[in-house]
């Protein structure tokens, strides 16, 4: 992983890389090619295994595994994208979009498997740990301590990913922490949080507060608190959040970097703004991409045509960049109008933008006719697109890199070196904005969204006003000293009736965060949360009915909260009970 591994560290993982396991044996065995005994019974062999575990942070699999990104389940199953691409293409993912998912979607293993890889590999950071420190060559007492909160930060993170999809999961340890029962013994009865936040406690009781020199994808202790207040967060113990986001607003070592597109651009990574992210990188030798940027890349068109055409954010998302006059949002749904968009209009047709006023967010999450694309080109709409009579006219940006960076990459760049920003100085300030609102703090919640709204007003915006309404192999016409759209965004200003209110604040919060955060693999948990996930996402059905004929007659309902444990584990590990309601 970049900028994790030294020179020996890198040498010795070639011999313990650990590959992702099959469904029967990740509880148990040792993944295959690990190195074993004296080499591994060392300081130096125990940082291996560390650097292993951390580059399982990414997992294996593109689609089903959603490792970090999180793209297929937190937002592919949201009202922020469609899969995209072809109806028959990935037909798993179709499952997950109209919440018709069974057991035995090769999915659900998928993610199960890479879980519980993480999962073993920290574990066996912990057991060589203990064999280590009896050994000629121990840690030192403090660096010992910090190697254990790393491997129990990455098992409550791995496992914490687990309880995102199944609604019950098996918490396992050490074979020592588990008192002598086997690994595969363990039910699953709850969703481990109690578990997970003791792990997470550990850290945020022996990481040091500043990042390890030369290794800023290591995590600290204020990584760990971003993580259990995310914790909290979910379980809607927002007292207890507030107390961890507070620590590290006050530590000061974090802020909100100047430009908003900083927090994504491969050459401004572990910034300022960054309290955790996952470390990636493209060579030759070493590639530990987040195994997304070819998926859902423009098919066709343009230099940076070499992906499948995945990942189409959705016309309700692209609704939501919509400003009033005043450049605030607009926070009714039923009062925004349809942004205007070249669905079923060929390139080489005459189409002119809208020239309504967006939030500047929008043209660094989404890609659309007529603005450029990270430097590749103006994008040409229709004939960029894979299938856009099933996905729609648009794609995710977000993921790819600037073709400035081209020549960092390997090969084509299919599998790119940029990081996954996971957690956020933005995170923390718009989840404190969250409390702040529920404890009717109402002025903190409004001072907190603009100082995200603040950022974004004074960011850079995509430049490139294209003045070509059809392309045809020409030239096209762009003013580059222009800004690509129209765009305004302004704080709230006093007294306003978005923050008049419990209610009227809540809804600004959440907007908030859906436009800061878009695209990154958040949204559907956000509405299970917050407990509006039903009528979201059926409205969402409803309203993208236009390009999302494949979900016509599809309903979400209470069911489809969770996914279902596949049905492969549930035949090798008895200890385990399916969710109720996939019985």
């Amino acid at each position: 992983m970049k900028n994790i591994l030294s020179l020996t560290q890198a040498v010795l993982l070639i011999g313990c890389m650990l590959l992702p396991c099959s469904c029967d044996d990740f509880l148990t065995k040792e993944p295959p090619g690990v190195a074993s005994g004296a080499a591994l019974e060392t300081d130096q062999g125990v940082e291996s295994l560390l650097v292993g575990a951390y580059a399982a942070l990414r997992g294996e699999g593109r689609f089903g595994g959603a490792m970090g990104t999180d793209w297929t389940y937190g937002s592919g199953a949201s009202d922020d994208c469609y899969k995209g691409t072809e109806s028959g293409d990935q037909t798993n993912f179709n499952d997950v979009e109209r919440y018709t998912v069974l057991p035995t979607n090769a999915y659900m293993a998928e993610r199960w498997r890479d879980c519980y890889n993480g999962v073993a590999r920290s574990n066996k950071v912990l057991e060589f740990l203990k064999v280590a420190q009896k050994g000629s060559s121990p840690f030192t007492e403090e660096r010992a301590k910090q190697v254990e909160a790393e491997a129990k930060f990455l098992r409550a993170w791995f496992h914490f990913q687990a309880n995102k999809i199944f609604k019950t999961i098996p918490y396992i340890k050490t074979l020592e922490e588990l008192g002598g029962v086997k690994p595969e013994d363990v039910p699953n009865k709850d969703a481990g949080w109690d578990e997970i936040e003791n792990d997470l406690q550990f850290a945020i009781d022996n990481l040091p507060e500043d990042k390890f020199p030369g290794q800023p994808g290591r995590a600290i202790k204020y990584s760990a608190m971003a993580v259990k207040a995310h914790a909290h967060m979910y379980q809607n113990e927002l007292d207890q959040a507030k107390v961890l986001l507070d620590q590290i607003i006050q530590s000061n070592k974090y802020k909100l970097v100047a430009n908003y597109f900083d927090n994504f651009d491969e050459r401004t990574e572990n910034n300022e703004e960054s309290i955790f992210e996952i470390q990636c990188s493209a060579s030759p030798v070493n590639k530990t991409s987040m195994l997304l940027a070819g998926p859902v890349m423009h098919q066709s068109g343009g230099g940076a045509a070499l992906g499948w055409g995945f990942y189409q954010p959705s016309q309700t998302l692209v609704d939501a960049y919509q400003v009033e006059d005043n450049g605030l949002p607009i926070l009714d749904i039923t009062k925004r109008k349809t942004i205007k968009n070249d669905m079923g209009i060929e390139s080489t047709e005459e189409f002119t933008p809208t020239d309504q006023l967006v939030d500047l967010r929008l043209d660094w999450t989404v890609s659309r006719r007529g603005v450029d694309f990270l430097g590749w080109g103006i994008c040409e709409g229709r004939s960029w697109v894979r299938a856009q009579e099933n996905g729609g006219p648009y794609m995710t940006k977000k993921f790819m890199h600037f073709s400035e960076s081209q020549a960092s990459q390997n090969g084509s760049g299919f599998d790119n070196n940029r990081n996954f920003r996971m957690y956020r100085y933005s995170h923390v300030l718009l989840w404190r904005a969250e409390c702040a609102v529920e404890e009717g703090d109402l002025t903190k919640a409004r001072e907190l969204v603009n100082q995200i709204r603040n950022r974004v007003k004074t960011s850079n915006p995509v430049m490139g006003l294209c003045k070509t309404t059809k392309f045809s192999g020409g030239n096209i016409e762009v003013e580059w000293d222009k800004p690509a759209a129209n765009y305004k965004t302004e704080p709230y200003p006093d007294n306003h009736s978005a923050f008049s209110s419990k209610e009227n604040a809540r809804e600004a919060v959440r907007m908030e965060i859906r436009l800061e955060f878009a695209t990154e693999g958040q949204r559907f948990f956000d509405l299970r949360r917050w407990g509006n996930d039903i009528e979201v996402l059926n409205d969402y059905i409803k309203r993208d009915g236009t390009f999302r004929i494949f979900m016509h007659g599809a309903k979400y309902t209470d069911k489809n909260r969770y996914w279902p444990i596949p049905q492969a584990q549930l035949d090798i590990q008895p200890a385990l009970t399916q969710n109720p309601d996939y019985l």
